[in-house]
């Protein structure tokens, strides 16, 4: 027989068969260049029983090989599913974080641009609330053209230091020291208010004795 042959014979492999000539229990021989076999009878005889003991595995064998490579397939697939999966729930995760940080900046964008508004409507109102020089310059104009003195309250009557020191005829020499007099606390003393280079006297409600004399 040929080694094949022999080995399909014995249901065993061709490296057994070898192993087996190597050792020496069984023996071969070269014709045509090709070894074979040599089977005696006796080993003949025991050919039913070997082959139906030994062939069965072998079948057993290949099923389970199969089985193997088809779990091999099936795990193959399943890692592949789950590298898509992971790979798929890394690009969700960096869109989630770019998501969130433009979410962020974008808050703290509108966040500054509200302070900037409440800061410029501060700054507007304090600009609107307080007369510029120019302004309180003209509202004095209008008020003296008109011949009028603002009156803020009944029991008030505020009047130019000009129109006062005119009204009671003071010399022109202490017009000049009492201006003076004037200048000199004006920004201090509550009871001169001050609209523009011009200064006013609630003369119902204030003493100004003091600074006129």
């Amino acid at each position: 027989m040929t080694v094949g042959e022999a080995a399909e014979h014995f249901g065993i492999s061709k490296e057994a068969i070898h192993n087996r000539i190597r050792r020496g229990s069984l023996k071969s021989v070269v014709e045509n260049g090709i070894k074979m076999v040599v089977i005696d009878d006796s080993e003949l005889k025991q050919t039913p029983k070997r082959t139906t003991q030994t062939r069965k595995p072998l079948a057993n064998n290949d099923r389970y090989y199969k089985l193997l490579e088809e779990q091999n397939l099936k795990l193959q697939s399943r890692v592949d599913t789950l590298e898509n999966e992971t790979r798929s729930l890394r690009d969700q995760k960096e869109e989630m974080l770019i998501q969130e940080r433009e979410k962020i900046e974008r808050i703290y964008k509108e966040k500054d641009e509200q302070l900037k508004n409440i800061l410029n409507s501060i700054s507007s109102k304090f600009m609107l609330d307080a007369p510029t020089e120019i302004e309180s310059q003209i509202i004095e104009e209008e008020l003296l053209e008109a011949e009028l003195e603002p009156i803020v309250e009944e029991e008030s009557e505020i009047i130019s230091l000009n129109k006062y020191l005119k009204k009671n005829k003071f010399s022109d020499k202490k017009i000049k020291k009492i201006k003076a007099r004037f200048k000199k606390i004006a920004k201090a003393d509550e009871r001169v208010v001050i609209v523009g280079s011009k200064y006013y006297l609630d003369i119902l409600k204030y003493d100004y004795r003091d600074l006129i004399k």
